[in-house]
């Protein structure tokens, strides 16, 4: 049979438990109706317990222990819709971000080296171009129209479904014309000096021999990949004819087909075309000069970029499927500015990280 002291011993550890407990309750929980009753009880159930009336103690114990058990119920509810609350709110920020401010890509093929590599990871500016309307072709909030030398990211005119990475080199109203790789904007040579007559890049397919060039359209200064021979050929466009022509199939316009309209998705493979595909302005092809009048690598037909449109350029130069197959695209398609990788990999696994390019995170893309 238990004591008088070890009923005293009971009471008091109880009361030590239930007093502990409530305490933290009323710190959690600052918002139930009921918080001024339990601090009240849990106030007067400590005073007794100093007192060492344990008679008051005990006639408390039973009123504070319920009270406690239901208000933690209570917030314990209340903290799963706490959590769930800041969850959404946290979902839908991301969505509006997504939708609104930035978006992630990852970048497919080779076409951009060697500004951007297989494997990087970017941020595009999503407003900067304006923010198309869901399920519409309306924009909103544009900030500025593309400007010449950008990159960036649009849905291609030939597929709905697929979102393609290109430089642009013109927008509506300008003259494009690609003779022996220069790159001929509105008339006059986009400045390209040789910084390696023999560079080299790894992709899926292997390693590529390449001849790296700098450009500068605009404000924005960048590297390109040409054929491996582009520094010699360049001996034949200044006149020495010992030298084999160019015809890799990289000029624009391209003479070799006898062009008789720009080019257009139709042009495409059937496979790789969406046939509900918004129609497409082809721009115009505009003779300025013959064969005989300026030589191969002399200006002779050019592409008038459509209103409305841009013409995109991959910085592979001589590996990239681009405006010069398939048009000029509507700058309504245009999706934002390329900013800057977040992540690269050659390969990468969560046991092995040796395939991560460490030296490429961070760089802002130009």
């Amino acid at each position: 049979m238990a004591t008088s002291a070890s009923l005293n011993t009971a009471v008091r550890k109880e009361a030590t438990e239930l007093i502990k407990r409530g305490k933290a309750l009323l710190k959690a929980d600052k918002k139930s109706p009921r918080r001024e009753e339990l601090g009240a009880l849990v106030s007067s159930t400590t005073d007794a317990l100093e007192r060492g009336d344990l008679a008051a103690v005990r006639a408390q114990l039973p009123q504070l222990d319920g009270l406690i058990d239901e208000l933690a119920e209570v917030s314990s509810y209340s903290l799963i819709r706490d959590y769930t609350e800041s969850i959404g709110v946290a979902v839908i920020i991301a969505l509006l971000l997504r939708a609104f401010v930035i978006e992630a890509f990852k970048i497919p093929s080779s076409s951009m080296y060697p500004t951007l590599e297989i494997g990087d990871h970017i941020f595009v500016s999503k407003f900067l171009y304006g923010v198309r309307v869901p399920f519409s072709d309306k924009k909103l909030l544009q900030v500025r129209p593309p400007k010449r030398g950008e990159v960036a990211v649009f849905v291609w005119p030939c597929n709905q479904e697929r979102d393609y990475i290109k430089r642009i080199v013109a927008v509506a109203g300008d003259t494009v014309e690609v003779r022996c790789d220069v790159l001929y904007v509105n008339g006059k040579a986009v400045p390209s000096t040789l910084i390696n007559a023999n560079d080299s890049f790894l992709d899926a397919t292997g390693v590529s021999n390449v001849s790296r060039y700098r450009e500068q359209l605009g404000e924005f200064t960048y590297d390109t990949f040409h054929r491996i021979d582009r520094p010699i050929k360049e001996r034949r466009r200044n006149g020495d004819h010992t030298i084999d022509p160019f015809g890799e199939g990289t000029d624009f316009p391209d003479l070799r087909q006898s062009p008789s309209h720009p080019p257009t998705c139709a042009d495409q493979p059937a496979s790789e075309i969406d046939r509900n595909r918004p129609p497409q302005v082809e721009g115009e092809l505009v003779r300025t000069a013959t064969l005989d009048d300026v030589g191969e690598c002399g200006q002779q037909l050019h592409y008038v970029v459509p209103p409305g449109y841009v013409f995109g350029m991959g910085d592979d130069r001589w590996n990239s499927n681009d405006s010069r197959k398939w048009g000029a695209f509507p700058a309504q398609n245009l999706k934002g500015k390329a900013m800057f990788i977040w992540f690269s990999y050659a390969h990468w696994s969560l046991l092995d990280w040796s395939g991560v390019r460490w030296s490429r995170i961070g760089n802002f893309v130009h």
